[in-house]
């Protein structure tokens, strides 16, 4: 009798503001060795490397600034959401439930992938 080892593929997440999405895809897809997985045109985009999931959202008032970090986690069935000791919003969330958070935020014919 043996034991089964099951391997979730967790995926550190970190969301930041950017004053210019197109010129950041630009930049950060050679920063990053891939292409995004999600763009929606002008607002979002979100890579997915095999061990990071990153986003960046049009924030022209606060560029360059964090806006949460937190796990992406295939275990998990509903987005969490809490403060930490000094403020930074950590968020746990699956693959699923995010592109479902970005489909709810978006037009789904906006999104490109």
């Amino acid at each position: 009798m043996g034991l089964e080892v099951v391997h979730f593929v967790r995926r550190f997440h970190m969301a930041i503001g950017v004053a210019d999405v197109a010129a950041t895809i630009v930049d950060y897809s050679k920063r990053l060795g891939c292409e995004p997985a999600v763009i929606v045109e002008g607002q979002y985009a979100m890579w997915q490397t095999a061990t990071l999931n990153f986003s960046i959202r049009l924030d022209p008032v606060a560029p360059g600034t964090l806006r949460h970090i937190g796990w992406e986690d295939p275990a998990v069935n509903e987005v969490s959401m809490e403060r930490d000791i000094n403020g930074l919003q950590w968020e746990r969330f699956s693959a699923e439930l995010q592109l479902a958070e970005i489909r709810s935020i978006w037009p789904i014919s906006s999104i490109s992938s």
